[in-house]
């Protein structure tokens, strides 16, 4: 599904990525975690086409996409749920559903009400508040509308920046259910999140980011019982 290989990229002359060497199988659940300032929000920019990569290879789907503008790379199959979920606030709940599927609408696809019924029933409360501006739902039901709004693009992979930031306990285990729930349905998903414990308990792969590299990969339950990341992301003191 996508294969990234020497992938360099930053802001200005400051280089946050180096060499950075990645793959997503179809069907595949695969995080990223690391320490703020890893990188691992650059990942997923440069990937998306918001930052230009500096050097290497970003194929998704068999295309090589590093030099593809961000909307076409939506086009061709990607979407990104971002960090802090930036819905728009001045539209209501289902004109911000409906603008996630413009891509959809551009390839003449007229089952918007299928693909719209099925973010719904992920997701109850976005139904609830459908006719509701975006910017006054709770932290929680503005998580779940980004993602469905980028579900509605129907991608072949969804990216995933931090979805249980600042968000309750119980949101987000509704919000990691509905990621399970994703694979099941034969999404693809690239998940970067702080949580490492619960991101891991549900990927089937993972990568470490730490300074721009990748120093760890390898099954999700592995990682979950390295020493080193117990002791760097998992809050334990492995003696």
């Amino acid at each position: 599904m996508l294969k990234i290989k020497n992938l360099e990229a930053g802001y200005g002359k400051l280089r946050v990525l180096k060499k950075v060497s990645m793959h997503v199988a179809p069907g595949e659940i695969v995080t990223l975690i690391g320490a703020n300032g890893a990188g691992k929000t650059t990942l997923l920019s440069t990937i998306s086409g918001l930052v230009r990569a500096a050097g290497g290879e970003i194929v998704l789907q068999g295309k090589n996409i590093e030099k593809t503008a961000a909307d076409k790379i939506v086009y061709q199959g990607c979407s990104l749920v971002p960090e802090g979920r930036q819905v728009f606030a001045t539209m209501t709940v289902r004109e911000n559903l409906i603008l996630g599927g413009y891509v959809q609408h551009r390839k003449g696809n007229k089952n918007f009400r299928d693909s719209l019924d099925h973010v719904y029933e992920l997701f109850p409360v976005l139904k609830e508040r459908s006719g509701q501006l975006a910017g006054t739902l709770s932290g929680g039901e503005q998580q779940m509308l980004a993602m469905g709004r980028a579900m509605m693009a129907k991608p072949a992979l969804i990216m995933m920046d931090e979805p249980s930031t600042g968000l309750a306990p119980l949101v987000v285990k509704a919000i990691f259910r509905v990621i399970k729930k994703l694979r099941e349905e034969g999404n693809t998903v690239l998940l970067i999140e702080q949580n490492a414990k619960a991101a891991l308990s549900i990927a089937d792969r993972g990568y470490v980011l730490e300074t721009g590299k990748i120093i760890l990969q390898g099954p999700a339950k592995d990682l979950l019982s390295n020493n080193d990341v117990q002791r760097a992301y998992l809050g334990r003191d492995v003696g």
